[in-house]
């Protein structure tokens, strides 16, 4: 008995729309050996059926009638002479390249600090001098100091803190002179998703919450 080799999909031709199945393909390729053109629409017609009812979910899309046989043209390599209730489409149509999307956020300077510090100090930039902008540094220094000890190491100097604030801000903040960040509450540092002392939980970050938070804390502070 003649032994039966195994076919693997791997070694046969790629399928220009493989959701349809290689079983599809077959009934395409056996359509355009149909020598009647009458046939071979009403063959055509019969597979787009099939087509149908293996891909329901184009239902949805507009003119999803449409859009079967162009899928039919494309499965036979667009070489199918039928009747079809729709313009036949052009191969180059279904190459095109679809356009880039440009990307309107710029790199992360640090990103163990994260998107939303550098979002934060481009707002204190812009703040005029005074008490509650020194407020509003030591308050974001003391989350960077949190931010830097969860992926960094266990200690770090305020001097290197301000001196990040002052880089990301690109020297448009000068932080002033006997400024320090208050004492760390006891906790634990955790890892983002996890309780982070008097922070709670990650949330989202909401700008007008953050600087309406300062507000009150330098007005109770001037009390």
């Amino acid at each position: 008995m003649e032994e039966r080799k195994l076919e693997y999909n791997t070694e046969r031709e790629k399928m220009a729309m493989p959701e349809y199945g290689r079983n599809v393909l077959k009934m395409v390729e056996s359509l355009k050996g149909i020598e009647d053109k009458g046939k071979r629409t009403e063959q055509a017609r019969a597979i787009v059926r099939v087509m149908e009812i293996l891909n329901p979910q184009v239902h949805g899309v507009e003119d999803w009638e449409h859009k079967l046989w162009d899928h039919l043209y494309a499965i036979a390599g667009y070489d199918l002479d039928i009747d079809s209730p729709f313009p036949v489409p052009a191969a180059e149509d279904r190459q095109v390249p679809p356009m880039p999307i440009p990307l309107k956020t710029k790199p992360i300077k640090a990103t163990h600090y994260g998107r939303n510090i550098e979002s934060i100090i481009d707002l204190i930039a812009s703040e005029p001098e005074g008490e509650q902008k020194n407020t509003m540094l030591r308050r974001l220094a003391f989350y960077m100091r949190q931010q830097y000890l969860i992926w960094n190491k266990d200690s770090v100097e305020d001097a290197t803190i301000f001196h990040d604030i002052e880089l990301l801000s690109g020297g448009r903040i000068t932080v002033p002179e006997g400024l320090s960040i208050s004492r760390l509450p006891d906790g634990n540092y955790s890892k983002p998703g996890m309780n982070m002392s008097e922070f709670g939980p990650r949330k989202p970050f909401n700008k007008k919450q953050f600087f309406r938070n300062q507000g009150k804390k330098a007005k109770h502070g001037n009390q």
